[in-house]
């Protein structure tokens, strides 16, 4: 991530129902309460109707609010604050998208 970004950074961990949808419930939230959500990352769990989606935020004073927010959505089922991963969890994935393509 942006090293010269001297905010700090919070990782949270989201259980949902997996369905068309939910994602953008999740960043209309954010949206909302105009609080940037700075990577996203989503996949299925194996065997159940359920996704994983671990959101990378600012870790300010508004975090616990926006916890309670997220809890608040229907289609949320846990909300775990993940102090046990670091925001460079995210590094190799800017990584990714910083890939320029090749020119045609």
């Amino acid at each position: 991530m942006n090293q010269n970004n001297a905010k700090p950074k919070a990782i949270i961990e989201l259980t949902v129902n997996n369905h068309p949808g939910v994602l953008s419930h999740v960043a209309g939230l954010f949206s909302r309460r105009a609080y940037n959500l700075e990577a996203v990352l989503c996949a299925p769990m194996p065997g159940t109707d359920l996704s994983r989606m671990i959101l990378l935020v600012e870790g300010n004073g508004r975090l616990e609010q926006i916890i309670r927010q997220v809890e608040k959505l229907h289609d949320v089922t846990k909300v775990t604050k993940r102090e046990d991963l670091d925001h460079r969890f995210f590094d190799r994935i800017e990584d990714f998208v910083n890939i320029r393509p090749d020119p045609a």
